[in-house]
């Protein structure tokens, strides 16, 4: 099965393909390096599937992704939630006071932005993949340049671990989509689904979306606006619902067809399990 990823080997992508996928020997990835260059892999049948990352517990959304989503005649069909450890790496035998360049994803750079205040002689740098800013350091042979990346990619690349968990929030998770080609609509274990919608620019008309969905006895677990490029100041709203039995989402949904604008079912799927869930609940 080729599974496209945003990144390369040992990405955090990587981790959560094999997280949900799981044999490795059944997988060959499809590497990119933008999450476009992800939804047109998937979309000209250059993979079988893609897993791409839409929001993370300490940065929020990823708002882009949204409107990929619903750009792309892609479908959600899964789900994981992937913890997620940040470590300061680089080649070894350095210490963190030799370090004058760190590199990473902007994501990561900004998991980790209260460690980079702490050390202000670190410069942070942009790249567009955790692990390949791991690989470049090893391939390079690079002094004095650190990558903020997994664990796996400093195994996989020879370097060494300067600093573990270096992330702000140790309680950090990003969630995944496993997006298709193909819909999912007839999966009997299914219990969330992803619409976007918008209504009209009028008092009170979101607020009657969202009652439909509390009479329906939908559990609104996201609700994220996104901008309407077309039309000024107005939105649309991705929203993930989770339920309980399957009829009250179906009835729920031809009520809100009738008072949307416009409705996408971007895909309906299995919830997958949530870990802060259960921290939550012991906290």
């Amino acid at each position: 099965m080729k599974i496209a990823i945003q990144g390369g080997q040992a990405s955090f992508h990587h981790t959560a393909t094999l997280q949900y996928f799981g044999d490795e020997e059944d997988i060959t990835l499809v590497e990119c390096q933008t999450f476009r260059e992800l939804c047109k892999t998937l979309t000209n049948k250059g993979a079988d599937l893609a897993v791409m990352a839409i929001e993370n517990t300490l940065v929020g959304s990823i708002l882009p992704n949204y409107s990929l989503l619903k750009e792309y005649p892609i479908h959600i069909i899964g789900e994981t939630y992937l913890h997620i450890e940040q470590n300061l790496i680089a080649l070894p035998g350095q210490h963190i006071s030799d370090i004058r360049f760190v590199r990473s994803h902007p994501m990561a750079l900004l998991q980790c932005s209260d460690f980079l205040e702490d050390h202000p002689h670190m410069l942070p740098e942009e790249t567009v993949d955790t692990a390949i800013s791991a690989r470049e350091i090893a391939e390079r042979q690079s002094s004095g340049v650190a990558a903020i990346a997994s664990r796996l990619a400093a195994k996989l690349y020879d370097l060494e671990v300067l600093k573990g968990g270096i992330e702000n929030l140790h309680h950090n998770y990003t969630r995944f989509l496993v997006l298709s080609a193909q819909p999912n609509i007839n999966s009997l274990d299914a219990n969330k689904a992803s619409l976007n919608f918008h209504v009209s620019h009028e008092v009170g008309a979101l607020s009657q979306a969202l009652n439909i969905f509390v009479e329906h006895k939908l559990n609104l677990s996201l609700i994220q606006s996104i901008a309407l490029p077309m039309h000024p100041h107005k939105y649309a709203f991705h929203v993930d619902l989770e339920w309980h039995q399957r009829e009250l989402f179906d009835t729920a949904i031809s009520k809100i067809k009738e008072l949307s604008r416009e409705l996408h079912i971007l895909g309906i799927y299995k919830k997958g399990e949530r870990p802060y869930d259960n921290y939550s609940q012991s906290a």
